[in-house]
């Protein structure tokens, strides 16, 4: 697998769990003005700890992973689109 391959797939995954996002919560926002390394829950995309909840369960099914509440990394994996979608793609099922 080349980089821009790589690259072409990180960017459809996270145009992929964007949308995901928007779905599941109900955002007046479109998917695509969700940008990667804003935060998604504060200042950022405004979510809160239930939003994120939310979004831990619909990636645990869509993807097959497991995401925890007491997982130490969970503030570092929700920080923004762009480390939720680097977390999914190193841990997702096959």
């Amino acid at each position: 697998m080349t980089f821009e391959n790589s690259s072409a797939q990180q960017g459809d995954l996270q145009r992929e769990v964007a949308e995901l996002i928007v779905q599941a919560l109900n955002l007046d926002v479109a998917p695509e003005d969700i940008k990667a390394d804003e935060p998604l829950y504060g200042d950022g995309l405004g979510l809160d700890s239930i939003d994120v909840l939310e979004i831990a369960l619909v990636v645990s099914k869509r993807y097959g992973l497991q995401l925890r509440a007491d997982n130490d990394d969970n503030h570092r994996i929700f920080s923004s689109l762009a480390s939720l979608t680097d977390y999914i793609a190193q841990h997702k099922a096959a």
